[in-house]
């Protein structure tokens, strides 16, 4: 039998790239654009991905990891704002075990000519996954990835 539990964990990332707001939220709005970003590392195995972006809209990204480890993430959108904010949840899978459920805001705001981008996530880590702080470090990753997309000139 599964010892359930939940461990909670905040935290709050922030980047500042050098395009402007509408250009840094765009590469959230489509499958295409974000596919350029989020994603997993050198050698993952896409299965599916696909994207609703719009506030009741879903976006999955489903896949196995050099390792062999298969994830699952499935999120479904509560608030789009065009270049303002994007709030969303998601379960995140491993194998086929639900590992943990968060609630994601990113706040986009004009930072000269660029943009300071502000993601806070809130998640419930489920029956003995201990993220240490796993998730914030490749939340980190691919916000850096995001920074290499949009470049030096933005």
């Amino acid at each position: 039998m599964t010892d359930r539990n939940v461990v909670h964990a905040t935290f709050c990332i922030e980047r500042r790239y050098p395009a402007p707001p509408p250009r840094v939220f765009a590469a959230w709005a489509t499958r295409e654009a974000k596919a350029q970003w989020f994603d997993g590392p050198e050698g993952f195995e896409c299965y599916e991905r696909s994207m609703d972006f719009r506030s009741g809209g879903a976006e999955r990204l489903w896949g196995k990891h050099p390792g062999g480890r298969v994830s699952d993430f499935q999120a479904r959108y509560f608030e789009v704002l065009p270049d303002e904010r994007i709030i969303y949840g998601y379960e995140m899978y491993s194998e086929e075990a639900k590992i943990s459920v968060s609630l994601a805001t990113i706040e986009f705001h004009a930072d000269g000519a660029g943009t300071r981008l502000v993601m806070t996530e809130q998640g419930a880590f489920l029956d003995g996954y201990d993220d240490a702080g796993s998730r914030e470090h490749g939340t980190g990753w691919l916000l850096d990835k995001l920074g290499a997309v949009l470049g030096p000139g933005g």
